[in-house]
């Protein structure tokens, strides 16, 4: 009958999910049959010699009375029996699953756990924790049969130790004492040595940050060749469990390939009072002495926004002092790094001077005379350097004045046009075709003006400076104040110009200059 109600199941599968499994128990002595994913809803049936019953429609004396009681999702036969065998099903009462356990009674165990230790080691016996009964049944502890320690633990074990042993756990429910016994089978090989286990991380004493409300999850790992390594959390007197509905739980994994097992402590929400606490992640063998870490919450610190609203001043203050210093003093910082660091662009451009020095009729009387001019280009040649194309003295007579000032500017990195008293002769159509050829390859221009240079004139001679005017960059020059070389006016016109391509000649003293005029 067990076999058509099985195999009834089996083949309805696909509409609901059914699971089974075989347990096998001695006369005599107590089991429990756990449902799987079962809750406090839990229904349990059965169809044993006894007959069938619907345990949880049962008083609890109804239930001791056939030798049984249900747990939540626990049915625990106290006294199991021959009557006791058969298929018991048990399903969730939130779910659609089905579970079936097929209990078999022996008047003798059959079933054996394997246990494997080295001579001249520490070797402890385990007595399985399985088919224990629920937390309502007092533990009274364990037995070993007399060929065993009293604590199943040998200091040092020996090949005559082979062999089977027998351990019984004994429970108390309703002044009355149960049992469940296991056989385990001890195999003393030779001795070998062997790795110890070590707990890699978490470090001991060291923090995790965790924000309240939050989840976190904290890996123990430990690294281990033996078989009998137990890896866990606690804290104080507390061993979380492994309930995934436990606000506080752990789970463990195994890594065979990097033979690696990792204990993982979760907290499902961060409280204020998981902070006071220390977390003892435990190794434990049975050829060392256990490995502890312990580990403790800190609440993460929150940003300060203060500190963020100091620094964000501090930076915009700094960047405005840097524009206002480099606004004020771009001159002077140009050419320091120009004349000391040497900052500056030293590709060659084929030019052959580094500047065009072409006078333009001044509208007032303030132009530069020809001992200015003189001095002008006296300090630029010989004091800073500068290979200037001076139109009286480079430009070849007999060519037409046109082509040979554009000549000129075609060899110039740089045009300078200086005012003058006396009219230089340019008309309107030269200065035309000097603002088109300025344009066309895009040379730099510099327009020395003086201090009053009000155009008051009209014309298309006044035209055709307005449009250099409107082209270039502007220097003033004052007179006398002008003449010395660390003047504004030749910083400035240093600026505008580019470094020369050559090392001055000498180095003119200022009062040179001065005595010039």
């Amino acid at each position: 009958m067990a076999i058509f109600q099985l195999l009834f199941f089996t083949l309805t599968a696909g509409v609901c999910p059914v699971t089974s499994k075989e347990i096998r128990v001695k006369a005599g002595e107590i089991v429990a049959l756990y449902c799987e994913g079962g809750d406090g809803k839990t229904l349990w049936k059965s169809n044993s010699s006894q007959g069938m019953y619907l345990y949880n429609k049962m008083s609890a004396t109804e239930q001791r009375q056939i030798g049984v009681v249900v747990h939540e999702n626990i049915l625990v036969i106290l006294n199991a029996s021959i009557n006791h065998q058969g298929n018991y099903e048990c399903s969730s009462g939130n779910t659609s699953s089905q579970h079936w356990i097929n209990l078999t009674v022996y008047t003798q165990s059959k079933d054996m756990y394997s246990r494997k230790c080295f001579t001249e080691e520490f070797c402890k016996l385990y007595c399985p924790d399985i088919y224990i009964p629920a937390d309502k049944f007092t533990s009274k502890g364990t037995t070993w049969n007399k060929e065993a320690p009293e604590n199943g633990e040998f200091s040092s074990v020996e090949e005559k130790h082979s062999g089977v042993y027998t351990c019984t756990k004994s429970y108390l429910y309703h002044g009355q004492t149960y049992n469940v016994t296991f056989r385990v089978n001890l195999s003393v090989l030779p001795h070998k040595k062997r790795k110890t286990a070590e707990i890699q991380k978490p470090r001991n004493n060291e923090e995790f940050q965790v924000e309240l409300g939050s989840p976190k999850v904290i890996n123990c790992e430990a690294f281990t060749h033996s078989d009998t390594v137990s890896l866990f959390w606690f804290s104080g007197e507390t061993f979380f469990d492994k309930k995934e509905s436990s606000p506080v739980y752990y789970n463990t994994t195994w890594n065979n390939t990097e033979k690696k097992m990792t204990a993982s402590l979760v907290f499902t929400k961060v409280l204020e009072e998981h902070l006071s606490k220390n977390y003892t992640c435990k190794l434990e063998n049975d050829i060392q002495t256990p490995k502890f870490v312990t580990i403790t919450l800190t609440r993460k610190a929150r940003p300060s926004y203060i500190s963020l609203a100091v620094c964000i001043v501090f930076f915009v203050v700094v960047s405005v002092v840097t524009v206002v210093i480099y606004v004020k003093f771009k001159v002077d910082i140009s050419l320091f790094l120009r004349d000391t660091l040497g900052c500056h662009s030293s590709t060659s451009d084929g030019k052959s001077y580094d500047a065009f020095l072409m006078c333009y009729k001044s509208d007032t009387d303030e132009g530069l005379n020809a001992q200015d001019r003189k001095t002008l280009e006296s300090v630029l040649e010989e004091r800073f350097g500068y290979s200037l194309c001076l139109y009286d003295r480079d430009i070849l007579p007999g060519n037409a004045v046109a082509q040979a000032v554009l000549d000129c500017i075609e060899q110039s990195r740089t045009v300078v046009l200086v005012p003058t008293s006396p009219d230089p002769g340019l008309g309107s159509g030269l200065l035309s075709v000097i603002h088109e050829a300025l344009v066309e390859k895009q040379t730099r221009l510099v327009f020395i003006n003086t201090e009053t240079p009000e155009m008051s004139n009209s014309g298309s001679l006044q035209d055709a400076l307005q449009l250099l005017s409107e082209a270039g960059n502007h220097v003033t020059w004052k007179g006398m104040s002008s003449m010395l070389p660390s003047s504004s006016f030749w910083k400035q016109l240093r600026y505008y110009l580019p470094a020369p391509q050559h090392a001055p000649k000498m180095q003119l003293l200022p009062q040179t200059v001065q005595d010039v005029n």
